[in-house]
């Protein structure tokens, strides 16, 4: 699960990037409200999270952009303030959840595993492919009603193609939604994962869900 931090404060910043790389998401960070409006229209981020006081842009001005805008990414917003009212401007400038520091990464992540439940207007929340189901806010796996342990990329890298079932998928893609922004690697990387998603969610079950599109990507395919 691909996640966009905005958040100007350094130090809370980089500890949510490393807390939810350690939980399995993948996380890009923003400082200030205009990267974080260019990053939020850029990609495809399945949660938000926003600070309200932000420099150049605030966090209310991102959001009910972004909305202007037609990006339906569930957006939880973060503030420093106190005050109901905070809460109701957060709500109608169109987030879908408030959090007021200092707050529990406890609860932080687990309003994280809420919005991703519920997704944007008409995204599925436990993505499926025949008797493959992935279950993102859950983060298990399973196939023919058997469980399958994938590693944090594995899983990155195959709810990247079931969010993009029927089409294919370019390498670059889904380096953009299983690695952060920083990485600088070969894209060859990919093969990797792919190959050992096929032992995991393939060759045990007898099945070809997997394939690859020559010089382009990967694709998934019906093989019952």
């Amino acid at each position: 699960m691909r996640v966009l931090v905005v958040e100007d404060e350094q130090r809370l910043a980089e500890t949510l990037k490393w807390g939810l790389e350690a939980d399995g998401y993948t996380v890009d960070l923003a400082c200030d409200g205009r990267t974080g409006l260019e990053l939020a229209q850029m990609n495809a981020y399945q949660v938000i999270v926003l600070d309200v006081m932000l420099p150049g842009l605030s966090g209310y001005w991102v959001c009910s952009t972004l909305r202007e805008r037609g990006v339906t990414t569930p957006i939880l917003m973060l503030t420093a303030k106190n005050g109901e009212y905070d809460e109701v401007d957060a709500l109608d400038t169109g987030a879908d959840d408030f959090l007021r520091k200092p707050f529990s990464y406890v609860v932080l992540t687990a309003r994280l595993r809420a919005l991703a439940r519920r997704g944007p207007t008409g995204a599925p929340a436990v993505l499926m492919f025949g008797d493959l189901v992935l279950d993102p806010a859950r983060r298990t796996c399973r196939r023919a009603d058997q469980s399958i342990t994938l590693t944090t990329k594995e899983f990155a890298v195959l709810e990247c193609l079931l969010r993009r079932e029927g089409q294919v998928v370019r390498k670059l893609e889904i380096l953009e939604q299983a690695w952060d922004m920083a990485y600088q690697g070969d894209q060859n990387i990919v093969e990797v994962y792919v190959s050992a998603l096929r032992r995991k969610v393939d060759a045990p079950f007898g099945r070809r869900t997997i394939e690859t599109v020559r010089g382009i990507g990967y694709r998934l395919v019906v093989d019952a």
